[in-house]
């Protein structure tokens, strides 16, 4: 993909970002997600139906990259099952850890494929996909 394209992607999910607002239904998941290192701080909410994630929002105080691909992750995990969200999320970890990945997996996720030569904001690009796995592997073990 074009650098410039990846720019714009990114820039345009940091500046309108998708499902960025607070929920107040019992009926979502929520965790915690942060950076120790910055001030990147997002609680994530989740609702599913069965096995399928049905919708996820999100709110808080975060960098560039950290609200974009939160954007966009969201953009590539509502409608898929949990065991399809978490291949998602392994790819896309592979993918900034200069790992085998599957690029048809992850959408516009794609766009941080370079990340890795800026170690620092790895982890602002993987911070949302954290903290979904882990509600994911809370829900897979009954605690949610």
């Amino acid at each position: 993909m074009d650098p410039e394209i990846k720019r714009e992607i990114i820039m345009e999910h940091y500046q309108n970002p998708l499902h960025r607002h607070h929920v107040d239904d019992k009926s979502y998941d929520m965790v915690n997600t942060a950076n120790s290192s910055c001030i990147d701080n997002l609680n994530i909410y989740i609702k599913y139906d069965g096995d399928v994630i049905k919708d996820i929002a999100f709110e808080g105080e975060a960098c560039a990259i950290s609200i974009s691909s939160t954007s966009i992750m969201i953009e590539n995990l509502i409608g898929k099952t949990r065991e399809e969200a978490l291949n998602i999320i392994d790819n896309f970890e592979n993918m900034i850890n200069e790992k085998e990945y599957s690029e048809d997996v992850l959408g516009n996720a794609v766009v941080y494929s370079d990340i890795y030569k800026q170690n620092s904001r790895k982890s602002c690009a993987f911070l949302p996909y954290r903290g979904l796995r882990e509600a994911l592997t809370k829900k897979d073990n009954g605690k949610s």
